[in-house]
């Protein structure tokens, strides 16, 4: 196949926004065929005031608490800290902050993306490793959080993902 017949991909990056800058950034990570094999989402046998269906919960798997493990240590990397996450049983969604004075300085614009997609990229090696097998799709989705209006509203979707999961475009 000649490059020119490979299909176009929709550039992800924001336009004239400047990827050098340190920032927030909401991450998606989506397991290989949408497997199921992080968690469940149960609801408590008890509603609880208007709620009908009850509460969810989030119970890990095995290789959901494993992800858990790497997801926290992502925060030993130097200019690197989550902030809100959560592990559905197939995504997961993160806020990952990246201090300006906390990376190394490159001369590419791109830096700050080539600081998510390390951390990213070394999250799934060291998961893969574990598990014995690659679980999770090839990319990722990122987006970058502007202000603190959508920070917040990007941090009441991870919270209530799980309320939310027989509604979510990730349900299968």
């Amino acid at each position: 196949m000649d490059e020119k017949d490979l299909p176009k991909r929709k550039s992800t990056r924001l336009p004239h926004f400047d990827y050098s800058q340190g920032g927030a950034y909401f991450l998606t990570l989506c397991m290989q065929d949408r497997k199921k094999i992080l968690s469940t989402v149960e609801r408590t046998e008890k509603p609880v005031g208007d709620d009908a269906h009850g509460v969810p919960k989030i119970r890990l798997t095995r290789i959901g608490k494993i992800v858990e493990k790497y997801i926290l240590s992502t925060n030993n990397v130097k200019g690197v800290s989550v902030g809100d996450f959560v592990i559905m049983p197939n995504h997961i969604h993160l806020i990952l902050f990246i201090d300006e004075d906390g990376t190394p300085r490159a001369s590419s614009p791109t830096r700050q993306t080539s600081v998510i997609s390390n951390c990213i990229s070394t999250l799934k090696r060291f998961v893969n490793k574990e598990v014995g097998e690659n679980i999770f799709q090839r990319s990722f989705y990122d987006r970058v959080i502007r202000n603190r209006e959508e920070y917040m509203e990007i941090c009441n979707y991870i919270a209530l993902n799980p309320e939310n999961w027989e509604n979510d475009e990730l349900y299968i």
